[in-house]
C-alpha cells in the first residue's frame, strides 16, 4: 500500500477530501454572494488543476498505480458532480443538464468496471476534451457572470453535452470492437 500512496495519489486524495469546501462557498450565503461565488470557482479551479498536475507526476515519476488508475476519474466525475448538484440546487444549472451529463459519467464508470476484466480501455483525446469543455461549462456556471454572457456559458455548455454523449457511444463502440 505505500507505493500506491504515492504524492500523486495523495493528490488525487485530496483533491476528492477539498469539494466538501467547493461546495461550501457555493451554498455561502444562499447561493447569491459574488464573493463566494468567485471563492467556489478559484476551489473548483484549483481542484481541476491538481487534476492535471497529479496526472504529469505520475507519468514524470514512473508513480502510476493501480490506485491511481481509479481514484482520478473518481475525484473528476465527483469534482463535476459536486458543482452541477449545487448549482441544480440552487437553480442556477437546469437539472435536466446535470441529470444527462451525470448519468453518462455513471453509465460509462459501470460499464467500465464491466469490461474491465477484457483489459482498461484507455481515455483517449475525445475524453479528456470532454472532461476540459464540462469543467469550463460548469464553471462558467459557478461564475456570478453577467446576464449578457450568458450566451458563452450556454455554448460551452452545449458543447459540452454534445461531447458527453458522443465520446460515451464511442467509448461503448470501442469497448465491443476490442472484444472481437
Amino acid at each position: 500500500m505505500a507505493k500506491e500512496l504515492n504524492l500523486p495519489n495523495s493528490i488525487t486524495i485530496a483533491r476528492i477530501a477539498f469539494l466538501p469546501l467547493g461546495a461550501y462557498a457555493i451554498f455561502k450565503n444562499g447561493g447569491d454572494d459574488q464573493t463566494w461565488q468567485w471563492i467556489a470557482w478559484v476551489i473548483f479551479f484549483l481542484i481541476g488543476m491538481t487534476d492535471v498536475l497529479d496526472g504529469k507526476l505520475a507519468r514524470s515519476r514512473n508513480s502510476v498505480t493501480e490506485l491511481g488508475k481509479f481514484l482520478d476519474p473518481v475525484a473528476d466525475k465527483a469534482m463535476i458532480a459536486t458543482a452541477m448538484i449545487s448549482l441544480s440546487i440552487l437553480d442556477r444549472l437546469p437539472w435536466w443538464i446535470t441529470i444527462v451529463i451525470l448519468s453518462r459519467e455513471l453509465f460509462i464508470t459501470f460499464f467500465r468496471l464491466a469490461v474491465i476484466k477484457r483489459g482498461v480501455i484507455p481515455a483517449n483525446r475525445g475524453g479528456k476534451i470532454k472532461a476540459m469543455m464540462q469543467g469550463f461549462g460548469v464553471g462558467f456556471y459557478v461564475l456570478p457572470l453577467n446576464e449578457n454572457l450568458y450566451w458563452f456559458r450556454d455554448g460551452f455548455m452545449a458543447v459540452a453535452i454534445i461531447l458527453t454523449l458522443v465520446t460515451g457511444l464511442h467509448y461503448i463502440q470501442s469497448a465491443f470492437k476490442s472484444t472481437k
